[in-house]
């Protein structure tokens, strides 16, 4: 075993030209359970809100499915961190997103039994495919140099649009579709939640070998030996703490303001008159902007620098939110407008944070380290997404919008500080 490892370590350090077609190979395969992966959690942030809204009859818990699989999603970040970096990407993604896959099929289960508990628990599972489908961002820059890392993680978001983009605008079919099967409409996304999470990982789980952050190890263990063969300073890169504190920062402020003003959205929408279909080209193009301009950020994070796409995520997102606060509500093309700059907002904030987190980590730590950042940035998405309908309930959905674009100019002083020697 240990000899067939050594003879794939030595085919892709005498071959970089393998290790680039490696790289490639990594790409296409994590884009494209990303595609399935997409779709999964479309379910979540569409009828999500609106299921518990229906459930327990009250709009002051609407924010709670939101909070749930978003909590889940904070412990099983942490678990996929851990699985990845003791036995690799493959089985510690695939396990996520089947994990994922069952929540959303208990989902189903809870809305035929009209159980709220059985809901809240599955909605926890279900959070499982959630962070898998952030952790996969990763596996993209294992094998990539310093300069590419921002476009590896944004061409494997961008391939989330694709599926993420479909399944809200798939709302209304999978809800006819359930009715067929006797289950209540807005139990429908999650049918399509199940197969697609499932799928995701059966991607990954045949088709991503070898292992990239297993290659990825071996390559940088080899250039440390080689160093101190010769007698030279170590190659052990320490741990840039001040890189993982603004990264991770970045990322956890864009996830509060973003998941609080999403999940009241389609509630908002509902008490203004607007039907589910509408809902969903909402919720559709916001979350195409959440992905869709991945490439083009992946580009500029490598291209002008990580502090100016965090202050331009933090900019963003004040438009959004002021955008949101002053619009009408029956009008559409402003809320359109509003979501997508949310959307957007949160891809600058995510892309440049999660550059600053690889720039700041080495090979032997980095799934650990990267999965527990992202359980801070889960448990971030779960107190907005939980205090989001607190707040639309005894205020309005003006006030937490106006209240989370102006939380997004923190940003600004923690990229401001992090230049400093």
């Amino acid at each position: 075993m240990l000899g067939k490892a050594q003879e794939t370590m030595d085919t892709y350090i005498d071959s970089p030209e393998k290790l680039k077609n490696l790289y490639k190979r990594v790409l296409i395969v994590v884009s494209l359970s990303q595609i399935f992966g997409g779709a999964g959690l479309a379910a979540g942030i569409t009828v999500g809100a609106l299921l518990a809204q229906q459930m327990l009859g009250t709009d002051a818990y609407a924010g709670v499915p939101s909070a749930l699989f978003t909590l889940g999603s904070a412990g099983a970040a942490l678990i996929i961190g851990k699985l990845s970096q003791r036995y690799g990407r493959r089985t510690g993604l695939s396990t996520g997103f089947f994990v994922g896959g069952l929540g959303a099929i208990g989902v189903v289960i809870a809305a035929l039994m009209n159980s709220v508990i059985l809901l809240f628990a599955s909605l926890l599972i279900y959070g499982a495919g959630t962070a898998t489908n952030l952790q996969a961002r990763y596996a993209g820059t294992d094998l990539a140099n310093e300069k590419q890392r921002a476009t590896a993680i944004s061409t494997t978001m961008l391939m989330t649009t694709f599926g993420a983009v479909l399944g809200p605008n798939l709302v209304e079919s999978m809800g006819r579709f359930a009715l067929l099967m006797g289950v209540p409409p807005l139990a429908g996304p999650f049918i399509l939640s199940s197969i697609a999470f499932i799928l995701a990982g059966l991607v990954l789980f045949i088709l991503l070998r070898p292992d990239p952050l297993e290659i990825a190890t071996m390559i940088e263990a080899h250039k440390q030996e080689l160093e101190l063969r010769n007698k030279a300073e170590s190659f052990h890169k320490t741990i840039n703490k001040r890189g993982l504190a603004v990264g991770a920062t970045v990322m956890v402020l864009t996830q509060i303001v973003m998941v609080a003003i999403m999940t009241m959205t389609p509630v908002h929408m509902k008490h203004h008159g607007h039907g589910l279909s509408e809902v969903g080209i909402v919720i559709g193009f916001h979350v195409g902007s959440m992905y869709l301009p991945s490439l083009v950020t992946g580009v500029l994070v490598d291209k002008i620098g990580r502090t100016t796409m965090s202050i331009a995520s933090g900019v963003t997102l004040l438009c959004a939110g002021l955008l949101a606060a002053f619009a009408r509500s029956d009008s559409m093309v402003l809320l359109i407008v509003a979501l997508s700059l949310l959307g957007l907002g949160w891809n600058f904030g995510l892309i440049s944070g999660t550059a600053q987190i690889v720039d700041s980590t080495e090979p032997s730590t980095r799934a650990k380290t990267q999965g527990k950042i992202d359980v801070l940035v889960a448990l971030a998405g779960a107190s907005g997404g939980a205090l989001s309908g607190m707040v639309v309930a005894n205020a309005s959905y003006a006030t937490l919008s106006l209240t989370g674009g102006l939380l997004s100019l923190i940003l600004i002083p923690v990229v401001i500080w992090s230049r400093k020697t």
